[in-house]
């Protein structure tokens, strides 16, 4: 996918002309991977990447992500333009909390409306809502200082995070690749051995999603999309390739035929062993790793998601923080049908398949929709 991986081209004026579509198709295979994955108990779910390998969509996300970042900010980072960049970038780590808080709150209403009109009151057990019904001044304040999270409502919040990170981040590249990579990764390896976390208020535990531990994902995107974008490239050895493709291998057979109870841990932390994802466990990390440089570096897989400027999954990946509110909501509306119909998967499946569909409808609007604002704004 980054392999001379060529930036978008501007005009004199600073107006782009083109745009590399194959992080717009990768968001979007992960936005919709998402959704599937986030309404448990239908089929389509068995078709998702977690069946295949130690990592998810989540991961290959973030990572996305952070080469999605390093491409928009990199090169604007530089002296004399720092704050008003950085300004911007905690601009963007606002819509996110925003976002965030928004889609959590319609989230409680769902739930609550379906259990008030289907009469199932134990829907406000589901997801991590007890705790808000229970306590509700305290679990208000818990959720708008990010204290509680409910259940597959918790990307947001840790990308809003790594926003708030990013001008540091990208303050330690211009000083030194090798600097930023080097603390990210002690931070992701503290965080991993003495279980570091932000903390729940209303119960024990953490947040799903460490973001002291997902940083390192989304700094290493950043630092090769940075590395590609001054005319680096990725080496493409045989060796590498080969180790790549045996990991993300070994890493399928591991998950399709159940190898779970084999101990390789070696009395080692559980964050270098272990397949946690909260502390981003090594195996998960190098499996989404291994997938980006295969992508990356193999002109037949690159080519797969080098589509048109046009293509349907473009335009979702264009759109992808409205697309991923929307598919939040869907998911969120799907688990409680997919509960009062007692758990009935093909009835979910059915949802999902109608919901993927409304994915693509509802980026064709949202580009349709832009298009009509360009053409009034150019009038005016």
């Amino acid at each position: 996918m980054l392999q001379r991986m060529p930036l978008p081209a501007g005009d004199a004026a600073g107006v782009v002309t083109q745009r590399d579509t194959r992080l717009d198709v990768c968001r979007a295979i992960c936005l919709l991977m998402i959704f599937v994955n986030h309404v448990p108990g239908q089929y389509l779910e068995y078709l998702t990447s977690k069946n295949f390998g130690f990592s998810d969509s989540a991961e290959a996300f973030v990572l996305i992500s952070g080469l999605s970042a390093g491409l928009a900010y990199g090169r604007k980072f530089v002296a004399g333009s720092r704050l008003a960049v950085s300004i911007r970038i905690w601009r963007r780590a606002f819509t996110l909390y925003i976002a965030h808080i928004m889609t959590s709150i319609i989230t409680l209403a769902i739930f609550a409306g379906g259990a008030l009109y289907f009469g199932r009151q134990d829907l406000v057990g589901e997801i991590n809502i007890r705790p808000i019904v229970e306590n509700t001044e305290q679990g208000l304040v818990a959720m708008v200082l990010l204290g509680h999270q409910l259940g597959y409502n918790n990307i947001l919040s840790m990308y809003a995070v790594l926003f708030l990170m990013l001008p540091g981040m990208l303050w330690l590249r211009s000083k030194s690749a090798v600097l930023l990579l080097v603390l990210s990764g002690a931070i992701w390896l503290a965080a991993g051995i003495y279980q570091i976390a932000p903390a729940n208020f209303l119960d024990e535990g953490y947040w799903f999603l460490n973001p002291w531990s997902w940083q390192f994902l989304f700094v290493i995107g950043v630092v090769t999309m940075m590395h590609v974008g001054e005319g680096g490239h990725l080496p493409r050895h045989p060796l590498l390739i080969a180790l790549a493709a045996g990991y993300v291998g070994l890493s399928f057979c591991w998950v399709v035929f159940s190898w779970w109870n084999i101990d390789f841990s070696y009395g080692l932390p559980a964050v270098l062993t272990g397949f946690d994802k909260t502390f981003l466990s090594t195996p998960r990390f190098l499996h989404v790793l291994a997938l980006g440089y295969l992508f990356a570096v193999l002109p037949q897989l690159s080519a797969l998601v080098r589509l048109r400027i046009d293509h349907p999954l473009v335009i979702i990946g264009r759109h992808s923080l409205p697309v991923f509110i929307f598919g939040t909501i869907l998911a969120m509306v799907g688990q409680v049908f997919v509960f009062v119909t007692d758990r009935n998967a093909t009835l979910g499946t059915a949802y999902v398949a109608a919901g993927i569909g409304l994915h693509f409808a509802y980026a064709r609007y949202l580009d349709w929709l832009g298009a009509v604002s360009s053409g009034s704004a150019a009038q005016a």
